[in-house]
């Protein structure tokens, strides 16, 4: 029980100080799951982020849920998940009642801005820091360019993208192996 009760607080204040969706919340999760609490390994948070993309709901959620599950089964999800959105269920309730009051306000609005500027320095910091662990050959550099180019320039989906990518990977390996057993057996 005492587990559970600190994978609940340790997704709790997660979810407290994320701001700017999934990708923001790298750093900081890395820190903490991967660093901190060795609950995870880098590679296998990286693995969360690829599927929450593809998969319904918020990659920051989806991501709390994995690795929760990872931990403590289907009850460690559950908590997991319960932990990082009880923060924002509880500051939009409060948000929301106050909103219309404030929300013109020259102050907040200025407020706003530097968050924006602040999230996408997040974000930044997260694409750099998923790029070094993601990127670790020509191909998967090549894969990564392809995709950029694709997203940023086409209307593609980014489900579609992702299967893409995971094919390409899987067809890459695959041929890999097979060279290098051809290879092998040459040798031999």
């Amino acid at each position: 029980m005492k587990e559970l009760w600190q994978l609940f607080g340790v997704f709790a204040r997660l979810g407290a100080v994320t701001f700017g969706g999934g990708y923001a919340m790298l750093p900081i999760l890395q820190r903490e799951i991967v660093e901190k609490r060795n609950w995870a390994t880098e590679d296998e948070v990286m693995d969360y982020y690829a599927i929450g993309q593809c998969t319904p709901g918020i990659i920051s959620v989806n991501v709390s849920t994995f690795i929760g599950f990872k931990l403590k089964g289907i009850l460690g999800g559950i908590i997991a998940t319960l932990g990082f959105i009880a923060p924002s269920i509880v500051i939009i309730a409060i948000i929301a009642t106050f909103i219309s009051a404030f929300a013109d306000a020259m102050v907040v609005k200025h407020a706003f801005a530097g968050i924006r500027v602040c999230v996408c320095v997040l974000i930044f910091n997260a694409v750099i820091k998923l790029g070094k662990g993601a990127v670790k050959d020509i191909v998967t550099g090549i894969v990564c360019a392809l995709v950029f180019l694709a997203a940023t320039f086409t209307p593609v989906s980014p489900i579609i993208l992702v299967v893409l990518a995971g094919a390409a990977g899987a067809v890459s390996k695959a041929i890999g192996r097979r060279f290098a057993k051809d290879k092998g057996g040459k040798n031999a």
